[in-house]
């Protein structure tokens, strides 16, 4: 059977065997059997210890070579220096699956690491899938499946759940029990040596127990694979992940705005959007959205109702959907406004929200209900209820069921307050109603559900065909690196713009003033000047940049002042002359575009506008590569500072046209030439009629 296959007996095996099954209460062999055992599992348990003969009133099997060949799963909890053997005697006998919980392996250091790839070998070579090494082993509730040594199992669900922090698993897990939350699978990958979250997806997208896949990641171990996976899944079923190490601490140095700026965290922000995994940034967040997803319909619209008993909360609730960036209050169409008038209070507030006012039996909160689940401007419902003396709690909950079971609209449940709520709190989520005593999380719940509709039905992105020459590009990268350069500077760099058709502003090397002067005269007065030297990458740090030369005697000045301070600040740097260059056109705004190659995701292409903008305020989006035309609009249009390109003041607007197809070309550079490991156009001068690359700098990686 191939790896593929084998992944299904890891959940769903009808032989398993546990080397180092243990008699002895508290031992983890001990406890996997135990949990066998007690989630129902009805296949055949097969104990392996040389030394005994039952155990928890299982017959024991002394040595792995006497277990069924073709064994669905083995669960291994023996010592660090028996795992390796257990592998070879296991893949002899066919086994299929394996769960390694043992610890001791590349998280302590290199000899564990050596281990690990003998486990990876033995593996690779019979197909087996296994999850670990030192891991806490997984559930399965619709197979009675729980190969792990955890504390507790959940009742069976629709979320499946995976996670690289064994500890997170057991904390969730204790969640899930306390708040009598169901789960199809739980995973936890431990060090991922060879079934990974790609593999993870990949299967979970087509189990029909799961409706919605939870992730826990500090890393993934192959980026194409999980791009590929996830751009599938989501497609099918949402993904809600949270990521840890949100911060750029660990990103490695960088010559470059881009290569600075650009941390990991950016890349699996990316990586994210691009697929439409949707990201969780905290734990609570995670909760909420996994109830909401696996209980409630997708709203079809952006239209929200608030029904409350309390003005204040309902202002409240309001004030939260109207700064959401996609939902917005319904307006209520004439008819339901009618229908609520033949049963509501005459001081009630008709309009959304709809205040049914504080003394509101539940009979009350049900019409209102039963009328607004009609109105087609509504597409999702909050129904907020505050403890007040007249207050039906129970039998509100009872109404709010009741409704639901009639409607494809999701609704959401604020109960204000605490003890008195807690039976119709409970009530509501035994029935698969999300309630939380806050307003903002269910509407950020709602909010999430819609944004991930919309998403789902975009189009897939369209990728044009860029026009190059490679082989051109090609020879003056590789004469860069034949040099053992490790950076390709602007005067080199101009022959790879060209090769891929980029706007560029007229430029001369210079060696001499006076060769200076003949190519300003060229180009045309004014002019500009700039060093030109490969070890000089940020020119103004040594005022190297001269612009707005109006004639022969001011080029002469430039280029002898740049060289000679040059010379000075760098003695060590070898100054090939200056480079002149035709002056911006009017009106131009500064932008940056630029790539930093990541090293699981690959090309992160950065947009944001120059100058301070990227300095200072970092007011900069990321995309993924490849680009499609829909990704070269949209980073456009994410920075803060988009209105200032649309124009302000009656400024025009810059041509967006020629931006994108900038970043479109930037893009396909990337994928050319895995060997540039940074590239950045800085800046891009662009107006309402073009956009100029007026600096450029490319990076290589090590060879």
């Amino acid at each position: 059977m191939s790896f593929k296959e084998n992944i299904q007996a890891l959940f769903a095996p009808k032989t398993v065997a546990v080397i180092g099954a243990s008699a002895a209460p508290g031992k983890v062999g001990h406890t996997v059997v135990k949990n066998m055992q007690e989630a129902g599992f009805k296949g055949t348990l097969i104990p392996v210890n040389p030394k005994a003969d039952e155990i928890m009133g299982l017959p024991v099997t002394k040595r792995i070579e006497d277990l069924p060949v073709g064994l669905d799963l083995a669960v291994i909890v023996v010592p660090v220096a028996a795992v390796v053997p257990s592998m070879e005697a296991l893949a002899a006998i066919k086994c299929k699956s394996a769960i390694i919980i043992t610890a001791g392996f590349k998280e302590v250091g290199k000899e564990g690491a050596a281990l690990e790839r003998k486990l990876i070998e033995i593996c690779t070579a019979h197909d087996i899938a296994m999850v670990g090494p030192n891991c806490l082993g997984l559930l399965s509730t619709h197979n009675d499946n729980n190969a792990s040594f955890a504390a507790g199992y959940p009742k069976q669900g629709s979320i499946a759940f995976f996670s690289q922090s064994g500890a997170l698993c057991t904390a969730i897990l204790d969640w899930a029990l306390g708040e009598e939350v169901g789960f199809s699978k739980f995973v936890s990958m431990g060090n991922m040596a060879v079934v990974n979250e790609a593999n993870m997806l990949e299967y979970l997208r087509t189990d029909p127990n799961t409706k919605v896949i939870l992730g826990y990641i500090e890393n993934v171990s192959n980026g194409a694979d999980f791009i590929e996976q996830a751009a599938k899944v989501c497609r099918e079923k949402p993904v809600i992940m949270i990521k840890s190490g949100t911060t750029a601490a660990g990103a490695k140095a960088a010559s470059s705005h881009t290569g600075a700026i650009a941390g990991s965290d950016a890349a699996y922000t990316a990586a994210f959007r691009k697929t439409g995994v949707i990201r969780a940034g905290d734990m609570a967040t995670l909760f909420d959205l996994a109830l909401a997803f696996s209980t409630q319909p997708l709203p079809e619209g952006p239209g929200l109702c608030v029904v409350t008993n309390a003005g204040g909360p309902g202002i409240l609730a309001a004030d939260a959907t109207e700064k959401s960036p996609l939902l917005h209050m319904a307006r209520l169409s004439n008819s339901t406004i009618e229908r609520l008038k033949e049963f509501l209070p005459p001081y009630a507030s008709l309009y959304n929200p709809i205040d049914v006012v504080g003394d509101a039996p539940a009979e009350r909160y049900r019409k209102t209900l039963e009328v607004v689940i009609d109105d087609p401007q509504v597409n999702s419902i909050l129904v907020l209820l505050t403890p007040t003396a007249s207050a039906q709690i129970v039998e509100t909950a009872e109404a709010i069921i009741d409704i639901a079971k009639l409607t494809k609209k999701p609704i959401f449940v604020n109960y204000m307050g605490g003890m008195r709520i807690e039976p119709g709190v409970r009530m509501l989520g035994d029935a698969g109603i999300p309630c939380s005593i806050y307003p903002e999380p269910l509407i950020r719940s709602i909010e999430t559900m819609y944004h991930y509709n919309l998403w789902r039905q975009t189009p897939a992105q369209e990728y044009p065909d860029i026009r190059r020459n490679r082989q051109k590009a090609r020879l003056v990268i590789n004469e860069a690196r034949a040099k053992g350069a490790t950076e390709v500077v602007e005067f080199q760099a101009q022959e790879v713009l060209r090769a891929y058709n980029l706007p560029t502003p007229n430029t001369v090397l210079a060696r001499s003033s006076d060769e200076a002067v003949a190519g300003a005269e060229k180009i045309g007065y004014p002019v500009v000047l700039k060093i030109a030297s490969p070890q000089i990458s940020h020119k103004s740090d040594v005022g190297g940049v001269k612009v707005n030369l109006a004639d022969a005697e001011a080029v002469k000045n430039a280029f002898f002042d740049i060289t000679a301070r040059a010379q000075r600040l760098r003695p060590e740097a070898y100054i090939a002359g200056c480079l002149v260059q035709e002056m911006a056109p009017k009106g131009c705004k500064e932008i940056i575009i630029g790539f930093k190659r990541d090293e699981q995701f690959g090309p992160l292409l950065m947009f944001g506008l120059g100058g301070i903008y990227v300095e200072i305020l970092k007011d900069i989006a990321f995309r993924l590569a490849p680009l499609g035309r829909d990704d070269a609009k949209n980073i456009i249009r994410e920075i803060k500072s988009y209105m200032l390109l649309k124009g302000v003041r009656g400024e025009p607007p810059v041509n967006f046209q020629a931006i994108e197809d900038i970043l479109l070309t930037m893009s396909e550079l990337a994928l050319d030439f895995p060997e540039i490991q940074e590239a950045e156009f800085n800046p891009v001068l662009v107006n309402a009629e073009k956009a100029v690359v007026a600096d450029v700098r490319i990076t290589l990686s090590a060879q």
